[in-house]
């Protein structure tokens, strides 16, 4: 009897996990670099502060990774498995997200305040100048809950439903997004519609993470309703739709307290309180590293079977 040939994007999915977590990010020649590179050009070209123009260049730089997409669906199926085990690869970043964060609280930890401000700086986009080992704890914390959505479910997610078109589009509505989707005087226009583009992109992404962090912390601890309450009760006093959900969910998850105060810039932000535990120390660093691990094989799986359930017809 011969056995069903895998799905090539479904394979992919599974290859590529398992190339970032023992790998992390490719150090040399990211083509995501390359990606931030020509965004940088196409902004030199048509920047104004206006929503018109950040539309547009939203439209011209999205449009070439989603049909280079389109072109390597179209390959056979043993060189589709590859291709889309590189993507998938290239466009994760769990691992990488891992490294930092644990550089970030060792450096916290051992009393180095000015290494770890330094380090910080590759996970947030606040300013860690004035931040202590607490603040510098609780940024890592954070930002490995809110990363977990953009470089781990969503283009697990995204891949499954869209296959190479998605992976890759995804990757180019974040990049983007962290780019130029933020309050500032110079992108509060020219970057709306990278910032708007991504929520839509994250938000069922968004509310996977928080089911999928509700089942590991149940199976783990039996505490599952009580994440799902925190998320939905906690979730919404932060500006992001779909950061202040998974936060609350993780800090809930991992018995802390997350949210706060954070400086962007000139920009004072308040993300309300997120959980009910203690702030985070470095120690807890580790531990949200591990819900990370976890929430990624779940994605994993998730996308596995959606990918088996929406694959196109041969």
């Amino acid at each position: 009897m011969r056995l069903p040939r895998p799905e090539p994007v479904a394979a992919g999915l599974v290859a590529g996990v398992v190339l970032d977590r023992m790998l992390g990010d490719p150090h040399r020649l990211h083509p995501v670099a390359g990606f931030g590179a020509l965004a940088l050009r196409v902004e030199r070209a048509l920047y104004a502060p206006t929503r018109s123009r950040g539309l547009l260049a939203e439209a011209l730089l999205v449009t070439g990774p989603v049909l280079a997409g389109v072109a390597g669906s179209r390959l056979p199926p043993a060189p589709r498995t590859v291709l889309a085990a590189a993507v998938t690869w290239t466009v994760l970043g769990g691992r990488s997200l891992e490294r930092e964060a644990a550089a970030v609280a060792t450096a916290a930890q051992d009393g180095d305040l000015p290494a770890a401000r330094r380090r910080v700086r590759s996970l947030v986009g606040r300013d860690p100048s004035a931040l202590e080992v607490d603040g510098l704890a609780r940024a890592c914390v954070e930002s490995l809950a809110e990363n977990t959505v953009d470089a781990v479910v969503a283009p697990l997610l995204w891949g499954a439903v869209a296959g190479l078109p998605g992976l890759l589009g995804h990757r180019a509505v974040n990049t983007l997004d962290a780019m130029v989707g933020h309050h500032s005087a110079r992108y509060e226009r020219y970057g709306w519609a990278a910032a708007r583009l991504d929520d839509l992109a994250a938000w069922a992404p968004a509310r996977v993470t928080v089911a999928l962090t509700a089942l590991e912390t149940q199976l783990r601890t039996g505490a599952g309703r009580e994440v799902l309450r925190a998320a939905r009760r906690d979730g919404r006093a932060h500006p992001s739709p779909n950061a202040g959900p998974v936060e609350a969910a993780w800090a809930t998850s991992l018995g802390l307290r997350l949210g706060g105060t954070n400086t962007y810039g000139d920009v004072v932000e308040d993300r309300g309180v997120l959980g009910d535990g203690p702030a985070p120390t470095p120690r807890d660093v580790q531990r949200a590293a591990a819900l990370l691990r976890r929430v990624t094989w779940g994605a994993l799986a998730v996308g596995v079977g959606l990918r088996v359930a929406v694959r196109p017809p041969r």
